[in-house]
């Protein structure tokens, strides 16, 4: 039994709603320009780390090709490798939404606080199909 300070891989529907839940919330931010709600809901560390209008600045880029992010919606995503726990208990979790012609990849990561993974990292890009997917923020 692991210890309770260490963190459980959690089931494959807990992941899917975590990957789901957290680029529909980057996509309202986007849509908004509003980054307080995708702050909020992430872990202390990366409240600390992270000001709305940081966010508003990482995501710009993103912000100004108007990408849909909502579209991962449709489509189940594909992992780059299986959700794993890495360094400092967090969860990662790589892949893509295989969405046609442009495929968003995501890299994200996050840390049990209070017994719910919360997001720590967060990285999502348009990408074409075959690209590999971006590097992690923190």
């Amino acid at each position: 039994m692991a210890a309770a300070s260490q963190a459980l891989l959690p089931d494959e529907l807990v992941v899917m709603k975590l990957v789901w839940s957290s680029l529909i919330a980057l996509d309202q931010a986007n849509q908004t320009g509003n980054y307080s709600v995708l702050r909020d809901l992430a872990a202390p560390t990366f409240q600390s780390r992270n000001s709305a209008a940081t966010l508003a600045g990482i995501f710009q880029a993103l912000r100004n090709q108007r990408v849909d992010l909502g579209n991962a919606l449709l489509v189940t995503p594909t992992f780059d490798f299986a959700p794993a726990l890495v360094e400092g208990g967090l969860l990662r979790v790589r892949g893509r939404f295989p969405l046609r012609p442009t495929a968003i990849a995501f890299d994200l990561l996050y840390q049990p606080v209070d017994g719910q993974w919360r997001l720590f990292g967060i990285a999502a890009v348009p990408v074409a199909n075959g690209s590999p997917a971006p590097p992690s923020r923190r």
